[in-house]
């Protein structure tokens, strides 16, 4: 039997082991932190960032990728993709910019937060400005980040900051949440909204979250060109030499400072885009314990929630996208060409209209027509005078080997048509374009929509065609079914290539049918 004294000393062991063994687990935990933003949110905010939402899962490996450097391409055409490693990799592209597009309510700004202290924690160096909604969320943003790295343990079943990060601290006296630096740092973080100054700092990580709160502000067209201007004129200018940018938001607008940033860089741009319903048939959401399916049900429904803001809440839908005519293009980076490289084609066409009136433009657009099939090759798309744009539409003309070019002569079209066939032969001494001139008399609003299920499906344009010919590019992306259109040269331009393309299918058919009818009257004339 062991005696008091020996009990005494095997419990103390015990409890030596078991402290030596929570000392090992707090170690092992720190150390896969310090490495791994998920891991970190898990081990600092485990009620939150939990496994079973693989949602926030993924905005934090996307976060860390953005921040390693991760997010690469190899051609400025190719798709955005996150590699484990850049090892024995060479000659790539490097994204530096990250949208993140995640309904309300599911911890995008919360995961920010986190993700400012990890970088922290990486790099006390680095110096961060966030911009919100306004001055009471800006400071809430940065009290979190700033309370985050300033927690002190008091709970042995608990983690902070300093577990993993010991050697940052935030610098003595700093108590503003909106402005503050970390020890041996002149300037850290500042937490500012679109009404608010960053005059005189810079900064390596931008982000800016959620600017639009409501179906109000995102139809404030003063608003969103507000926004605009800001992203533009301000938070632009304070960012450092190869500084990285994250957008957060829910969308709303097609003119919403991700819209823009989409249309005319959308290349540079990496989007991570999640949606509340997964499948609206079976119910299957994002993340049922933030979301249900049944309370997603119950705050649409109608008379609570129109469908243009439940499509722009929950499913990433700008409120404006929903009546657009053209909800896809298709896209290509290579020409159709035979195994030798030589390039395939029925014909090279080319449709013009002229401007109808003192706000409309001219639209010419040269395409390779290939098996009931048409590519864009070149777009002339301007406001610019006949006596600018005659002899460019015949230089362009000439340069992309059109075989034929139709052109509209309502109002002056014949006239522009005729000179256009003059500069050709002036200028290049070359009759091998057929140049036609001939009346529209169809309606233009029919004609468009007859022919859009065409266009989505047999058309291709460049893949980089928004930056090639971003006025053309926003006219054809914006054009409503239903409603007033402000321009509509785009999409006439583009059906009258539609049509030249379909031009022959329906003779053909014509010709089968009428085959079909002799021959039964050739088997008739027997009996």
């Amino acid at each position: 039997m062991k005696s008091i004294l020996e009990e005494v000393l095997a419990l103390a062991g015990k409890d030596i082991i078991a402290k030596d063994e929570d000392l090992n687990g707090v170690k092992s935990k720190s150390k896969l932190a310090k490495t791994n933003l998920w891991e970190y949110c898990k081990l600092i905010q485990p009620k939150f960032f939990k496994d079973s939402r693989y949602h926030l899962n993924r905005i934090c490996e996307t976060m860390q990728a953005l921040y390693e450097g991760r997010i690469i391409k190899f051609k400025l055409e190719d798709e955005w993709q996150i590699v484990d490693s850049l090892e024995g990799l060479s000659d790539y592209i490097v994204c530096k910019k990250m949208m993140l597009n995640v309904p309300p309510r599911h911890g995008k700004s919360f995961s920010a937060t986190m993700g400012s202290q990890w970088m922290f924690g990486q790099n006390s160096e680095n110096k961060i400005i966030t911009c919100s909604y306004n001055e009471t969320l800006s400071s809430r943003f940065g009290k979190s980040v700033r309370n985050g790295i300033s927690a002190t343990r008091h709970d042995d079943k608990r983690f902070v900051f300093n577990d993993v990060f010991p050697d940052v601290h935030v610098k003595y006296g700093d108590a503003s949440s909106r402005l503050w630096s970390l020890e041996g740092q002149f300037f850290s973080y500042l937490a500012t909204s679109f009404n608010g100054t960053t005059t005189g700092m810079g900064c390596n990580i931008g982000i800016i979250d959620d600017q639009i709160k409501n179906s109000d502000e995102a139809n404030n067209e003063g608003l969103l060109q507000g926004h605009w201007d800001w992203y533009t004129d301000t938070f632009l200018q304070r960012l450092e030499e190869e500084a990285i940018q994250i957008v957060i938001m829910t969308r709303w607008s097609s003119k919403d400072i991700c819209g823009r940033l989409l249309e005319l860089e959308g290349n540079e741009w990496y989007e991570l885009k999640l949606k509340a319903v997964l499948n609206d048939e079976t119910g299957e959401m994002l993340c049922p314990e933030l979301l249900s399916y049944a309370s997603y049900k119950d705050k649409t429904k109608p008379g609570k929630m129109s469908p243009e803001i439940a499509l722009a809440n929950y499913q990433q839908e700008p409120i404006d996208v929903k009546g657009k005519l053209y909800s896809y293009f298709k896209t290509y980076t290579e020409l159709p060409k035979d195994a030798n490289g030589k390039l395939l084609y029925d014909e090279i066409i080319s449709y013009g209209d002229t401007a109808d009136q003192g706000a409309d433009k001219l639209c010419n657009i040269i395409a390779i027509k290939y098996k009931g099939e048409g590519w864009i090759i070149d777009v002339y798309y301007t406001g610019a005078g006949m006596e600018k744009t005659e002899p460019e539409t015949a230089k362009r003309l000439v340069e992309n080997n059109a075989n034929r070019a139709k052109i509209e002569s309502n109002n002056g079209g014949r006239g522009f048509a005729r000179n256009v066939e003059r500069h050709i032969w002036d200028t290049y001494k070359t009759r091998k374009i057929k140049v036609e001139w001939f009346h529209q008399s169809a309606n233009k609003m029919a004609r468009i929509l007859s022919n859009s299920s065409f266009i989505m499906e047999h058309i291709y344009f460049p893949w980089n065609w928004n930056e090639r010919w971003p006025e053309y590019y926003k006219d054809m992306s914006k054009f409503q079914r239903e409603g007033k259109n402000r321009h509509d040269d785009a999409p006439d331009g583009t059906t009258g290539i539609a049509e030249m393309i379909q031009e022959g299918s329906a003779a053909s058919e014509n010709f089968k049918g009428a085959g079909v009818v002799n021959k039964l009257k050739s088997i008739l004339d027997k009996f």
